[in-house]
């Protein structure tokens, strides 16, 4: 049978085209043909004792959608698994013909990974927990050869901030497996909540994993209220009242643990905990005495003060914490986190001092590695490999160490971890971060990703793969953690699996919109792709037409115009908009279920075109002025003290500014013809742009990298500009502004007057 069955193969895929635009990641090898094998109650074989859990997996997808008794048994079958050790670890084969279906693996992993490609295959119903009625249940006859890019391909969740319960979790990896991400990475404790049972400290779960009613959890609500959206609700049943007080929470019991872990493993994946230290740990901090700096705790500065170093409680502590977890876990790495310590307790703590002291470290950051490098010994003690965020880089690397890069503005990262011998995983905050809004290119930017890091050949052996991370202070639900994630979800297993050219984006688009209808059938609530076709700031002249539609033809369009939020019974639109006045509107795009995506607004201006202003700037370029400020509000950059004042060729940040940045920007830019013009304003974090005196773009507020577009109305001549932009990490500040044409214009026509 499988001699035949490979002949088939090969004559499907010379002489067939390729259908397979449905399957996400992409195959290495795919050709499908015309014919369909149907399946009917059929059995599942396999050919080795370690896959039967493989075949029962498949049998609980097929059977609750088909009604199907489809049974499990150690010989030729319908659908049959097996080992082929000729291929690489996590590829596969899959051929579907005359005789039945057929998928080998180069080991269980890949007999995992073709099961996902065979689903992908059949009617989305497959999908359904109940029986589905009027489906025949047909695959098509296809021969499909794949293996993955990378052996790394993750989504980390963090359930700190908003817990997530058990049944949760698991129809989270139920998603993962289906487009072949292997690697959970489990963030289960910091400051807002330890969610893992410890047995040696029960106040952990008992105390630890309940907190007050806190701002993330206003934040949430309030935005429920303001949007009218109840996935952004904190669910009620995550509160409990104990001594009159209105607690959040919830934990994990170590038997929950096992039990998540197995049904991952079961699905290819790898659970990966997150135990984060020595910062991050207030939730622990506070129910247990002696493990901080005494005397010493400020957290009004950002971050919640460490745990202290110098303490011999400190190390007792920790490494009993990582003994019970260790065994829940059998994968080999272990994440002990190390970003964001605030180490200004540690300078004046006198443990902490004699602990430098008797170790011959000069800096709080040597300290911090001491610490790291003190429990990753503990861990490879126990078998385990250590992964830390980028920030364990500083006080320097230990040879085992694995670096999570997330700092995109640490750009040196890369080359520092990989130089020294050390794997990388990329997970830089820029593109990665799930819980950022998705901007309009946030798919394309991922997808076209170069994974390379610009490192040479020789080092890329060291980047194991990609993961996305999904940080939850504004994701209370699931239905808002798929919205968020979903679709750049599918991107990142793309980006991690696939073979790095050819690429084409809008083929995976295509491929990624076919995904809807499954998403549908699994509950996954994805947000819609954006509504094209008008700017946040729209100006025109005379008459306004605007072609208003969405690439998501299965999406309905709808809007106000009297500031109210678009329902079900608003308005539809899905083309041309004709204006001739100003006007204000809100659209949203609305599933087939009634559910609503996020409330986009515009403005549409109608307008004569702007006077040029009476100028006559003498230089090339624009005036930067640096002041110290530590706030979030552009209106008060002004007032705060003047650093420095540079000249610039563009919108940027001057090299060597950092820290506490309120940066304010002037000078003039030469438009060569009456015209719209288009002012493209991207930061990270808030900022503004003025035209004229005129708010073209009004992003006025703390947010993850963000791009808007504002428009105006200009006659030929020179124009006042002005931008104004905060952060306190370092962020991203940049303008394109293009003419009527849409072509970029060259910074070269920003002018200043010395």
């Amino acid at each position: 049978m499988k001699r035949l069955m490979t002949l088939l193969a090969a004559i499907l895929f010379v002489s067939s085209i390729s259908l397979a635009q449905n399957i996400i990641p992409k195959p290495n090898q795919c050709a499908i043909g015309k014919e369909t094998l149907v399946l009917d109650n059929p059995t599942i074989g396999y050919s080795d004792a370690s896959l039967k859990a493989a075949a029962d997996y498949l049998a609980g997808v097929i059977r609750p959608a088909t009604g199907f008794k489809t049974k499990v048994q150690k010989k030729k079958s319908t659908v049959n698994l097996e080992l082929d050790k000729s291929l690489a670890a996590n590829a596969y084969v899959l051929t579907v013909g005359e005789n039945g279906v057929l998928i080998q693996g180069g080991d269980y992993r890949g007999v995992i990974c073709g099961i996902q490609t065979l689903r992908q295959l059949l009617p989305v119903e497959i999908e359904a927990r109940q029986k589905a009625e009027g489906v025949e249940w047909a695959v098509p006859y296809c021969y499909v050869s794949d293996q993955p890019r990378y052996g790394y391909r993750g989504l980390e969740l963090d359930v700190s901030r908003h817990f997530f319960t058990k049944q949760e979790v698991k129809d989270m990896l139920d998603v993962m497996a289906l487009y072949k991400l292997n690697k959970f990475h489990w963030h289960l404790t910091d400051d807002q909540g330890w969610r893992i049972e410890i047995k040696r400290y029960p106040k952990l779960p008992e105390n630890g994993a309940w907190r007050e009613y806190n701002d993330q959890d206003r934040m949430c609500n309030a935005r429920a209220d303001r949007e009218q959206n109840e996935d952004m609700r904190v669910p009620t049943d995550r509160y409990k009242v104990v001594d009159g007080k209105k607690l959040y929470g919830g934990f994990y019991t170590q038997n929950d643990i096992r039990e998540i872990v197995e049904y991952a493993r079961v699905r290819g994946i790898d659970i990966i905990p997150e135990i984060d230290m020595p910062g991050h740990m207030l939730a622990a901090e506070l129910n247990y005495d002696g493990i901080i700096c005494a005397e010493m705790n400020d957290w009004t500065a950002g971050f919640t003060s460490p745990l202290c170093p110098g303490k011999e409680k400190t190390m007792e502590f920790c490494k009993a914490v990582i003994d019970e977890v260790v065994v829940l876990f059998p994968y080999e790495y272990f994440h002990i986190g190390g970003d964001e310590v605030e180490k200004r307790n540690w300078k004046v703590c006198p443990d902490c001092q004699k602990r430098m002291k008797d170790n011959g470290l000069k800096t709080e950051e040597e300290l911090q590695s001491w610490l790291i490098h003190e429990m990753e010994k503990y861990l490879n003690s126990k078998g385990k490999k250590m992964i830390g965020w980028n920030e364990i880089i500083e006080g320097g690397l230990s040879d085992t160490s694995t670096i999570m890069w997330w700092g995109s503005w640490v750009k040196d990262a890369p080359f520092v971890t990989t130089s020294h011998g050390n794997d990388m995983i990329d997970t830089h905050n820029d593109l990665f971060y799930l819980d950022y809004d998705e901007g309009d290119n946030a798919m394309k930017n991922i997808y076209n990703y170069d994974t390379s890091c610009g490192l040479p050949e020789n080092l890329q052996k060291h980047l194991l793969g990609v993961q996305g991370n999904i940080w939850c202070e504004r994701i209370p639900t699931m239905n808002r953690m798929w919205y968020m994630t979903a679709n750049r979800m599918l991107a990142i297993a793309e980006l991690g699996w696939s073979a790095a050219e050819p690429k084409n984006y809008y083929a995976f688009e295509d491929r990624m919109l076919a995904q809807i209808p499954r998403f549908e059938v699994l509950g996954v609530r994805s947000k819609v792709m954006p509504i094209e076709g008008f700017n946040k700031m729209n100006a025109f002249v005379g008459e306004g037409r605007y072609n208003i539609t969405c690439k998501d033809k299965s999406a309905v369009i709808r809007y106000t115009t009297d500031g109210s939020i678009p329902t079900v019974d608003s308005p539809a639109i899905n083309g041309e908009l004709v204006l001739t006045a100003s006007a204000d509107y809100r659209f949203a795009t609305f599933r087939k279920d009634g559910s609503r995506s996020d409330v986009v607004s515009a403005k549409f201006v109608k307008d004569d075109y702007a006077p040029a202003v009476e100028a006559n700037p003498t230089k090339n370029g624009l005036t930067t002025e640096w002041h110290e400020f530590p706030g979030i509000d552009c209106e008060k950059i002004a007032s705060a003290p003047l650093n420095a004042t540079y000249h610039t060729q563009d919108v940027i940040i001057p090299e060597g500014v950092k820290g506490n940045i309120g940066l304010i920007t002037t000078g003039y830019i030469y438009v060569p013809e009456d015209g719209i013009y288009t002012f493209i304003l991207t930061s990270d974090d808030g900022s503004d742009l003025f035209v004229d005196n005129t708010l073209i773009v009004d992003m006025n507020k703390e947010q993850s990298p963000q791009t808007e577009v504002g428009e105006k109305a200009l006659k030929r001549g020179y124009h006042a500009i002005r931008v104004r932009y905060f952060d306190h990490n370092g962020g991203m500040l940049n303008l394109v502004v293009k003419n009527q044409q849409g072509a970029i214009m060259d910074p070269k026509e920003f002018y200043y007057t010395k």
